[in-house]
């Protein structure tokens, strides 16, 4: 079993993977920007050490720094969390290299899967469904035209070396092909210095669902479910819920075996998740490989019982994960939202600030993965998401009512939230049918985006009175028996707001 873990991340994930490491006896090693030096994880960790700089590239990115901290403070394995370095096959090479354990997949393996082309050809010559569209990178714009016309439009332009919407342009019109498939390159050569692109047919209709797979060095390979994740914005998950309210049975053991079957197609060992695309028949198609542990996890380990970082770890130790068979039936549902600082009124920009006020939403069934406290600031150099907070109950309405009731009971002053936006979302009619498509917000956009009370000059009006409130305390040392400001906000201010949405 390993003894002492570097933690090559930040925030909610960094705390999470903490936890687990504390339950097991494990010692850990956070390391963190100068934004970060008073963030929960740095406070939580066995030892920190400093990552000068602010920027991702200084501080998260910088793999010898990480490396050189990892050997001087004596650890044996650093885990990656999810984004910065976690889907680098460089670094995992570069830890291994070192005598270290990389917990995750082989580096060839992140290679193969990192490829979106790549993985798509060997997903074809393993029989598993894929989206039809090119098999290798095209740059020529003669060529990827005759391709996109052969395919057939409306086609997808996506970008080889990488994800989450970067470089994605869906394309209707032929007009309109070169134009979107230059956009496509310039953007996909700024986030991944590459600006190859691939084409894809566009399914209408789409459902995004996953599946956790889990494989150990031992020749265990299993799947533990899937994960409904088609809310989403700017082609980012915001909601996601275990089990998927479309699967039947027997769509859920053939899609099961499919996950397998690509995760052994690169002899994958750690978690990872295979994500497919589901259209409007149900017919499925491979979309991509994620190597690493997925920000959504919560909701799988709700529903089966198991601590995903913990499985891990003794994966990455040479011992046997938990459970050598696929997860086929669950336990009640569960559903995640993704809290952002942002303005979902105005394309979901960032709305970075310090948080002045936080009393996060608990009782039975919640729980909060969480980076941040009262007094943080959330910053312009990383991502906005303040807290994932999951809701647990015997079955999906129930489930999806505990998490409207955390929503309104989530406080929160100083920045705006995406908190009003979730609670309309969860609350739609469409929603709670099942009838989710990854457009749908944009095909629900007039009951999404509806005026609601301004929600900005009332956290601003919290903040305020929290810090009379903090005054009145410093000079009389109470509040002599009378009610606090910021408790008659609590009671008045935003959750009658938050009726009126």
């Amino acid at each position: 079993m390993l003894k002492k873990i570097l933690i090559a991340n930040r925030g909610e994930i960094a705390l999470r993977i903490i936890r687990t490491c504390r339950e097991m006896g494990i010692s850990t090693v956070a390391v963190h920007s100068d934004i970060d030096a008073a963030s929960p994880f740095v406070l939580n960790a066995d030892e920190a050490w400093p990552l000068p700089g602010k920027t991702s590239r200084e501080t998260y990115l910088d793999q010898d720094k990480i490396l050189h901290i990892a050997r001087h403070s004596g650890c044996d394995g650093i885990h990656p969390g999810y984004g910065f370095l976690s889907e680098n096959a460089g670094f995992a090479r570069k830890v291994t290299e070192a005598g270290l354990v990389f917990i995750g997949p082989p580096a060839e393996a992140i290679e193969v899967m990192g490829s979106k082309t790549a993985a798509r050809k060997l997903m074809i010559a393993h029989g598993v469904p894929t989206v039809p569209g090119t098999e290798d990178a095209i740059t020529d714009s003669q060529t990827a035209l005759q391709a996109a016309r052969e395919i057939g439009f409306p086609v997808l332009l996506k970008a080889a070396a990488g994800g989450g919407g970067k470089g994605m342009r869906l394309v209707i019109r032929e007009d309109d092909f070169q134009e979107s498939l230059e956009s496509a390159a310039r953007e996909a050569g700024s986030a991944f210095g590459n600006d190859a692109v691939y084409i894809e047919k566009y399914i209408e209709e789409p459902r995004h669902i996953e599946f956790q797979i889990l494989a150990d060095q031992h020749g265990h390979t299993i799947h533990l479910g899937e994960r409904e994740c088609s809310i989403q914005r700017r082609h980012q998950k915001i909601i996601e819920e275990a089990p998927s309210a479309v699967l039947t049975p027997y769509l859920r053991r053939k899609m099961g075996d499919a996950a397998v079957k690509a995760a052994r197609a690169c002899n994958y060992v750690n978690a990872g998740t295979i994500e497919f695309l589901v259209d409007k028949h149900l017919n499925y198609f491979f979309l991509e490989m994620n190597t690493r542990l997925q920000v959504e996890h919560p909701v799988t380990e709700w529903v089966t019982g198991l601590d995903l970082v913990r499985e891990q770890i003794l994966i990455a130790s040479g011992q046997p994960m938990s459970k050598t068979n696929s997860v086929e039936s669950f336990i009640g549902h569960a559903v995640e939202c993704r809290l952002y600082a942002e303005d979902s009124n105005q394309n979901f920009a960032p709305s970075p600030g310090t948080i002045h006020f936080l009393k996060p939403a608990d009782g039975p069934g919640i729980r909060e993965d969480s980076g941040v406290e009262q007094g943080s600031e959330i910053s312009l150099y990383y991502d906005p998401m303040i807290s994932k907070l999951t809701a647990w109950a015997t079955d999906r309405g129930s489930a999806i009512d505990r998490m409207i009731r955390a929503l309104r009971e989530y406080e929160i002053a100083g920045i705006q939230t995406s908190i009003p936006f979730l609670i309309r979302v969860l609350d739609h009619q469409a929603f709670r049918q099942g009838r989710l498509t990854t457009n749908f917000i944009n095909q629900y956009s007039a009951d999404l985006f509806k005026a609601s009370p301004d929600l900005d000059k009332i956290a601003a009006l919290a903040a305020v009175l929290f810090q009379i409130e903090q005054d009145n305390r410093t000079v009389i040392g109470g509040n002599n028996g009378r009610q606090s400001a910021i408790s008659e906000w609590k009671m008045s201010g935003r959750k009658e707001s938050l009726r009126k949405l």
